[in-house]
């Protein structure tokens, strides 16, 4: 069996190996990702590190060029979810390699994508992808509805506190982080209305909020339902 057959198929004995391969790559990559964050490190261990990271970013390098030319139907990998997450798991670092310090930290944040790659080996988050993409249609209501109630939130409370808060309400746009922060339920207390007109509307979009945040839950809940009942 040549190494393309053990990508294309992954039941058989050395597919079985080059899944173990990718998956033993992954969690060392978490391990890598968790350790470097450790205060006190040794210049030696920093370059260490360095050298892991690039190590484990050409081996998933030459794990997606395998899967792509593996794939009988490569546009349908590369636009799937599994080949935009294998790309861009590795996309970033070759793009910002010999960027500055921001970009070094976007390199850094793309590389939890490599956690999603785990998607691939367990049945359970399957499942739960299954149910994610069953209720696209309800969860984009959903993100139209909290946009909408996002801006009431901001403009509303913008209406009410500017005057009495012009630094902490300065505009539409500056009341959103408020309005996030009210209508998941958060309340940081870092920004809050001081009129009685600001807190009665605040009230009211806190009891909003309540139901908005509850409703995903449900939309999940029942599509793992219909995913259980439909394995069965």
């Amino acid at each position: 069996m040549n190494i393309l057959e053990m990508v294309r198929y992954p039941d058989t004995p050395a597919g079985r190996a080059f899944e173990a391969a990718v998956l033993f790559l992954i969690l060392a990559s978490i391990a890598v990702m968790s350790l470097e964050t450790l205060p006190g490190l040794s210049a030696n261990a920093i370059y260490l590190f360095g050298l892991l990271e690039i190590s484990i970013t050409l081996a998933f390098t030459l794990e997606y060029m395998l899967r792509v030319t593996a794939a009988r139907d490569k546009r349908a990998y590369v636009l799937s979810f599994y080949g935009l997450v294998d790309l861009i798991a590795i996309l970033p670092f070759y793009l910002f390699f010999e960027s500055g310090l921001q970009a070094s930290r976007i390199v850094r944040l793309f590389r939890l994508f490599r956690i999603l790659k785990l998607v691939r080996y367990s049945n359970a988050m399957q499942v739960f992808g299954s149910a994610l993409y069953r209720s696209k249609d309800q969860f984009v209501v959903f993100f139209f509805a909290m946009s909408f109630m996002l801006f009431v939130a901001s403009y509303g409370i913008y209406q009410f506190e500017h005057e009495a808060q012009p630094e902490a309400f300065r505009s539409v746009f500056h009341c959103l982080w408020w309005a996030v922060e009210t209508l998941t339920t958060v309340g940081y207390g870092d920004v809050y209305p001081v009129t009685a007109g600001g807190r009665f509307f605040a009230s009211l979009v806190v009891l909003f909020g309540l139901a908005i945040v509850a409703a995903p839950a449900g939309i999940i809940a029942s599509a793992l339902t219909e995913v259980s009942r439909d394995d069965k």
